[in-house]
C-alpha cells in the first residue's frame, strides 16, 4: 500500500515531518544575540498540532505534501512569537521545562526576537506556489490579529469579576480556536479545496479548540493528580476566571454566591481548604455535569461539520480520532 494512500498519514507522522524539518531550519545569522533565541525556542519542542493540522487538512485534498510544509512552519514559527511575548506578559519563568527566554536572556531580546519570529514567519508564507496565496494571506493576518485581540482580552478579565459565559467564550476563542482553525482553513487552501469545504474546516477547528480550552478548565478542577502530571485546584488558588467560575457564579443562589465570595477575596488562603470549598461550590450546582455537556456538544457540533466536507470518510479518521482524544484527555 503506497504512502500517498491518506489513511498512511497519521497526526503523530505529520508532527514528526514538522519536527525534522525544523530542526533543518535552523537561522545561522547575526546578529547571534537575536536569532538564537529563535533557534532555542523552535528546538524546545512542543506539541507542533497547529504545523501538522495544516498538513492534515492538506492531505484531504492533495497528495503533495511537500507544498504546504514551508507554511505549516511559518504558523509554528509565529505560535512560538506568541509564546515569547505571552511569557513576558504572564511573568512566566519556565516554558516546555526549560527557562523562558525573557529569563534565560532577558525581556528586550525576548520582545526583539519575537518580532523578528512574526517577520520570519511570512517569510515562510511566501515562499507558497499557490492559486490562493492572497486568500491563505487573509486567513493567516485574521488569525493573527484576533490571537493579539484574545490576549487582550485575557489581560482585561484578570482585573474584573463580572465576566459572562459568553465573554469567556469569545476570549478563549480568540487566543485558543482560531489558531487551531486557521491552520485548517489554510492546509485546506494550500490542497486547493473549495471556500466551502475549507470554511467548514475551519468551524471544525474553532469548535474543537473551544471544547480544549474547556476540557482543560474542567481537568484543573476534577482531573486525576496521577494522570494530570501536575497540582489539580491551580485555577481556583489563582481565581482564574474560568468557564467553571463564571457558570458557578451564574447560577449560585445568595447563599452559595456569598461563600463563592468570600473565598475569591480571601488573603491569605490555606490552598486545600479554599479548593474543597469550592470544588464543593461546584459540586452542589451541578457544574461538573454542566461543563462535560458543554464539552461534548462543542465535540458533536464540530464532528457534524466535519462530515458534510466533501471528501470520503477514509480520509477524515485522522481528524475524527484528533476530536475524541481531545476531550477524552486526561492532561
Amino acid at each position: 500500500m503506497s504512502k500517498n494512500f491518506h489513511t498512511m498519514y497519521t497526526l503523530k507522522d505529520f508532527q514528526q515531518i514538522i519536527n525534522k524539518s525544523i530542526v533543518r531550519e535552523q537561522v545561522e545569522k547575526e546578529p547571534q544575540a537575536l536569532y538564537d533565541p529563535i533557534n532555542y525556542t523552535l528546538k524546545s519542542g512542543g506539541k507542533r498540532i497547529r504545523p501538522a493540522l495544516v498538513l492534515l487538512a492538506h492531505s484531504l485534498f492533495s497528495d503533495d505534501i511537500q507544498k504546504a510544509i514551508k507554511p505549516a512552519i511559518g504558523l509554528e514559527i509565529f505560535h512560538n512569537f506568541t509564546l515569547l511575548h505571552d511569557d513576558i506578559m504572564d511573568h512566566a519563568e519556565i516554558r516546555r521545562g526549560i527557562p523562558a527566554v525573557h529569563k534565560k536572556w532577558d525581556e528586550n531580546t525576548a520582545i526583539l526576537s519575537g518580532d523578528a519570529m512574526l517577520i520570519k514567519a511570512y517569510e515562510y508564507f511566501l515562499d507558497m506556489n499557490s492559486p490562493n496565496f492572497r486568500k491563505i494571506l487573509q486567513v493567516f493576518n485574521q488569525t493573527a490579529l484576533e490571537v493579539c485581540e484574545g490576549q487582550q482580552y485575557d489581560m482585561e478579565f484578570e482585573k474584573r469579576m463580572d465576566v459572562t459565559e459568553k465573554e469567556y467564550l469569545r476570549m478563549i476563542e480568540l487566543k485558543t480556536s482560531v489558531l487551531l482553525a486557521g491552520a485548517l482553513k489554510i492546509g485546506a487552501l494550500l490542497g486547493d479545496a473549495d471556500d466551502r469545504d475549507a470554511n467548514l474546516l475551519y468551524e471544525f477547528g474553532r469548535n474543537i479548540g473551544l471544547a480544549f480550552q474547556l476540557q482543560d478548565d474542567f481537568l484543573d478542577v476534577y482531573g486525576d493528580e496521577r494522570v494530570f502530571g501536575k497540582q489539580i485546584g491551580g485555577d481556583i488558588v489563582s481565581n482564574k476566571k474560568t468557564f467553571l467560575l463564571i457558570k458557578a457564579k451564574e447560577l449560585a443562589g445568595d447563599e452559595d454566591l456569598q461563600s463563592l465570595d468570600h473565598w475569591l477575596q480571601k488573603k491569605p488562603v490555606d490552598r486545600d481548604e479554599k479548593i474543597k470549598a469550592i470544588t464543593s461550590i461546584y459540586d452542589n450546582l451541578r457544574i461538573k455535569e454542566i461543563t462535560k455537556e458543554k464539552i461534548l456538544g462543542l465535540t458533536q457540533k464540530a464532528l457534524n461539520l466535519l462530515d458534510e466536507v466533501k471528501v470520503e470518510n477514509a480520509k477524515k479518521i485522522e481528524l475524527k480520532n484528533l476530536a475524541g482524544k481531545l476531550i477524552n484527555r486526561n492532561v
